[in-house]
């Protein structure tokens, strides 16, 4: 009777330590996505100018992309920095993306949306994966 004890304490206690052990990982994984993608974003915001001006740029012409495609650049750098900085705040807390793309270098050809909006504007390109308007 006393190792049946024993035996129902050992088997409770590993069931009890495994299943917070999945919630943990998917938490730090999450937690460290975050971080990662806040401090790129605070770091390469800048680069949001050359994209910009280089999609206007290929969507028309070259003037429509060094002038609506240098203002739309700046518009979105400032808004990735501000994205990052606060990616980089509440990376102990769970939420949704707040920038799609995640970070600035993947799909380089379209034009990025932060917290799933898009900004208003003729010249706009947003692919399949960010359920965007197929233009």
């Amino acid at each position: 009777m006393n190792n049946n004890k024993l035996l129902a304490a050992c088997v409770l206690t590993g069931a009890l330590m495994t299943a917070p052990t999945a919630h943990a990982e998917s938490y730090i994984t999450g937690f460290s996505n975050k971080v990662s993608q806040g401090f790129a974003n605070m770091a390469f915001g800048f680069i949001e100018i050359p994209k910009n001006i280089i999609n206007v740029s290929n969507d028309h012409n070259i003037f429509v992309g060094m002038t609506w495609g240098l203002l739309r650049g700046a518009v979105h750098g400032v808004s990735r920095t501000v994205v990052g900085t606060a990616e980089l705040i509440t990376s102990p807390i769970p939420t949704n993306e707040f920038a799609a793309p995640a970070y600035i270098w993947d799909r380089f050809s379209e034009d990025s949306r932060y917290f799933g909006l898009h900004y208003p504007g003729y010249w706009t390109t947003y692919g399949p994966l960010d359920d965007g308007d197929d233009d």
